[in-house]
């Protein structure tokens, strides 16, 4: 099992084998997930730009007025709703 020392700054350094088995490369980023007493490491690669195309886009362009206006009413009937 691997291990590494943590200095008096609050750093280690990741055992060959750990970085070899999560592919990190020198200014990859790392996320600590905390779960309970344990602390997993994640890589985080790439960048936003990767995304791209990942998600599709509604064919008509929303409405924010009417969303806004639709909205407005349905609060007003839930007030009145109250009120009675």
């Amino acid at each position: 099992m691997p291990v590494s020392i943590l200095t008096q700054k609050g750093q280690t350094t990741i055992p060959k084998e750990i970085r070899k088995f999560l592919k990190l490369e020198p200014n990859d980023k790392i996320l600590y997930q905390v779960e309970g007493q344990r602390v997993i490491l994640k890589p985080l690669k790439g960048n936003i730009l990767d995304l791209r195309g990942s998600v599709t886009a509604k064919k008509q362009p929303i409405d924010f007025d009417k969303l806004r206006a639709d909205t407005k009413k349905r609060i007003a009937r839930k007030i009145a709703e109250e009120d009675k």
